[in-house]
């Protein structure tokens, strides 16, 4: 068995997000533009620093789950492959996080 993945999210977001609106709250969030999906995603990542103070470890998966998902919906109207997130990532680990810290801050 295979390992689900971000990647496999990413697809599933593209596919769904030129499903028609009426059936899919992929394709409904995607329809409504950035505004409406970075509103949700921030909605979202509110939730899942609540559950992340709580003691609830399956709401904070649930959340966290939630987060993920919208911010794959954000990067996909906004037309940005998660290959390009992954690839920043990639960059600042290439040193300390407080050495790239001190970059971004120093630009």
């Amino acid at each position: 068995m295979t390992e689900f993945s971000l990647i496999d999210l990413e697809r599933i977001v593209a596919d769904r997000s030129r499903a028609d609106p009426s059936a899919s709250w992929t394709a409904k969030l995607y329809a409504a533009g950035m505004e409406r999906a970075a509103r949700k995603m921030g909605e979202e990542a509110v939730e899942t620093v609540i559950a992340a103070v709580g003691t609830d470890t399956k709401a904070l998966v649930s959340e966290s789950a939630d987060l993920l998902y919208h911010l794959l919906v954000v990067l996909r109207v906004a037309d940005v492959p998660l290959g390009d997130v992954m690839a920043e990532l990639e960059r600042r680990t290439a040193r300390s996080g407080l050495e790239e810290k001190a970059s971004r801050s120093a630009g």
